[in-house]
């Protein structure tokens, strides 16, 4: 345990709670309350956060409005944007004030924030004036640092607390009946199954994978229809974008290698049945799955419930399986990745150390040297678009799941 961590578990919970807030009030302080003077939008849940922002991001550039976005995946105000290399998904207290300071120096009208648990445990969220909130999806995740999947809940419910304009919710989740007794001016909800929003038959169609999308878009011209934006300029927009770093990134073709954020048993299984389907036309169709699957178990000393549970689906749906590192900080990598291997049964799996030499194996098991239809599917999760590999001790290294299969493929990184 590092001294940082010590300080935290020495200090009591009310007494970091005040630290936590106290910081919060003075990040405001300094710069200004800058949210007063934008239209702040919220995205929590599980899944589809960093996407969410995106789309929305994406349909209210194409409205016409100067907006500020910030995700686990890059910060963008206007037309500059920079990736995310905190190791962080929400800012800390004093960067995100600054962020938003930023935005309102550059005329922004809208920021869209992708809020976490973490986040909002720590009061990061705190003296940020959201006018709307979005719910994607709930299923566990942080458990052991939250004490239980109902603290986690609990956490993510207090934007919704706080946000008193609008309430967005995706109604298809079957957690949603906490998000809706929360009170606001005005609820809107969205599913595939259920929901209000009306597409009054205008056709979309996605560009990226996954039907987990169609949630993550629906949530977003949610949004849109809030602030009164067209379903013609709604549809432009998300017909536009095809891929975003690190979801369902579509790194080579022949052969089809795939690098996504799936660190969570529901995004794992999800990814997976998409890709078990797809083979690299425009549309997806049902084919017998060649999946050559490269995972871990992202985050040393946390989350250890899930390791078994990630390899278990791996099993069900891999037909090569290769555990290899993942962020272990201060805790042993091997020893993660045995746990990862301890829920597979009755398939033969392989674990290498070294990430890259991990990625390589897949490529080779997978048959990349032979012609590119008869190939298997490389899917690397884990990292996504992440730029750091965190280890013990604090240490950092630079990392891209994408640019090693780049380089292992002689493709061009730029």
């Amino acid at each position: 345990m590092n001294i940082k961590s010590a300080v935290k578990n020495a200090i009591p919970d009310f007494l970091m709670d005040f630290y936590y807030w106290l910081w919060a009030l003075l990040g405001a302080i300094i710069y200004g309350f800058p949210s007063r003077k934008l239209t702040v939008i919220g995205v929590t849940g599980t899944s589809g956060k960093s996407t969410t922002v995106d789309f929305i991001a994406r349909i209210l550039e194409e409205a016409g409005y100067s907006v500020a976005s910030a995700s686990s995946i890059r910060f963008k105000i206007k037309d500059k944007e920079r990736k995310n290399e905190l190791k962080m998904t929400m800012p800390g207290r004093f960067k995100i004030q600054e962020f938003l300071r930023q935005a309102v120096e550059e005329h922004c009208k809208y920021a869209v924030l992708e809020v976490t648990s973490e986040g909002i445990r720590q009061f990061r969220h705190a003296f940020i004036r959201f006018d709307t909130a979005v719910f994607t999806n709930l299923s566990p995740e942080h458990i052991e640092s939250h004490g239980g999947f109902e603290n986690y809940r609990n956490e993510k419910l207090k934007l919704f607390k706080v946000v008193k304009n609008t309430h967005i919710i995706n109604v298809d989740d079957q957690n949603s009946e906490y998000f809706l007794q929360t009170s606001a001016k005005k609820t809107m909800t969205f599913g595939l199954e259920a929901g209000d929003i009306n597409l009054n038959n205008t056709e979309f169609s996605l560009n990226i994978l996954g039907t987990f999308n169609n949630y993550n878009a629906l949530a977003a011209i949610a949004v849109a229809k809030n602030y009164d934006i067209s379903l013609e300029i709604c549809q432009k927009a998300l017909e536009k974008v095809t891929g975003i770093p690190g979801r369902m990134e579509v790194v080579s073709k022949k052969p089809l290698v795939v690098v996504d954020y799936a660190h969570t048993p529901v995004q794992l299984e999800s990814v997976y049945k998409t890709l078990s389907s797809w083979t690299g036309n425009s549309k997806p169709q049902i084919i017998n799955s060649k999946l050559v699957c490269v995972l871990g178990s992202c985050g040393g000393g946390r989350d250890t419930w899930k390791r078994p549970v990630l390899g278990k689906i791996a099993q069900t749906y891999c037909r090569e399986i290769i555990i290899t590192n993942e962020d272990p900080y201060d805790e042993d990598p091997l020893e993660i990745m045995e746990q990862v291997g301890n829920g597979i049964e009755n398939h033969d799996y392989h674990i290498v150390l070294d990430r890259k030499e991990a990625i390589k194996k897949a490529l080779e098991l997978a048959g990349h040297n032979s012609a590119p239809d008869s190939a298997a599917t490389v899917i690397i999760t884990g990292k996504g678009s992440e730029m750091w590999m965190c280890l013990a001790n604090g240490k950092k290294i630079p990392w891209s799941d994408a640019n090693i299969v780049k380089e292992l493929l002689n493709i061009d990184k730029t």
